[in-house]
């Protein structure tokens, strides 16, 4: 009975291992409330289709070969309602790793500046997790400066599920010294049927924010004209 039970066992493991292989820790949710939008005017979206974010803005025109430098700001976060202190180290974890996943994916193409210069994108990212129902409270996170230590951070357990298995997120693309707006998406994504992600709470969000940022960094890429642009895992 124990060589059935322990067969049993491995069988199982087998089978979820090969029905979550390859599958992402995130999907693209169906749908977003855009009035959420902490970074635009939620009435300049047109709805994204196919791979495009749900709902995007692209100024029409642009010259995107001019831009060699990217400035990203610090993450914002846009948290329905209080948070504890386990809550608010791990969101502000989340914002580190936004930050960092996007400077890694962007400094393959851009050098990355401190401050506005001719030639440069200013990039603001803001996490969102809001419920109509009740005001949303806005915190600014601090992130590392380049060069001092920029790392991904672990999360600190909570003990109990969280929020965070769904996460919404939004991108603002400026011209760094005109203000311009150049571009600017929000996307929703959702847990996705990855075996890690059954038992870690923050890793849907953790992969969503990779997500973006090597989308982002593609999309950048393909419209500079670029024939080996990664794909975004």
């Amino acid at each position: 009975m124990k060589t059935i039970s322990k067969a049993c066992t491995l069988l199982t493991i087998l089978v979820l291992t090969m029905m979550f292989a390859g599958c992402g820790g995130s999907i693209q949710a169906r749908k977003v409330d855009p009035s959420v939008s902490p970074l635009v005017n939620p009435s300049i979206f047109q709805e994204g289709t196919g791979d495009q974010a749900l709902y995007r803005y692209a100024k029409p025109d642009v010259d995107w070969k001019q831009y060699s430098k990217v400035m990203i700001d610090p993450v914002m976060i846009a948290k329905d309602g209080e948070l504890d202190e386990k809550e608010l180290k791990n969101y502000q974890t989340l914002a580190n790793n936004a930050y960092v996943y996007l400077t890694q994916a962007l400094e393959k193409q851009f050098q990355i500046v401190q401050a506005p210069e001719p030639g440069t994108m200013r990039i603001q990212v803001a996490i969102i997790d809001a419920d109509n129902s009740k005001p949303v409270r806005n915190v600014l996170s601090t992130v590392m400066p380049i060069g001092i230590g920029l790392s991904i951070v672990k999360y600190a357990a909570t003990g109990k599920p969280s929020a965070v298995g769904e996460i919404t997120g939004e991108i603002k693309i400026t011209d760094a010294t005109s203000g311009d707006l150049l571009a600017a998406a929000l996307d929703r994504r959702v847990g996705g049927k990855s075996f890690k992600g059954l038992w870690d709470t923050w890793y849907n969000a953790d992969s969503a924010l990779k997500y973006w940022a090597q989308r982002t960094a593609y999309v950048l890429c393909t419209e500079r004209g670029g024939t080996n642009c990664p794909q975004p895992e």
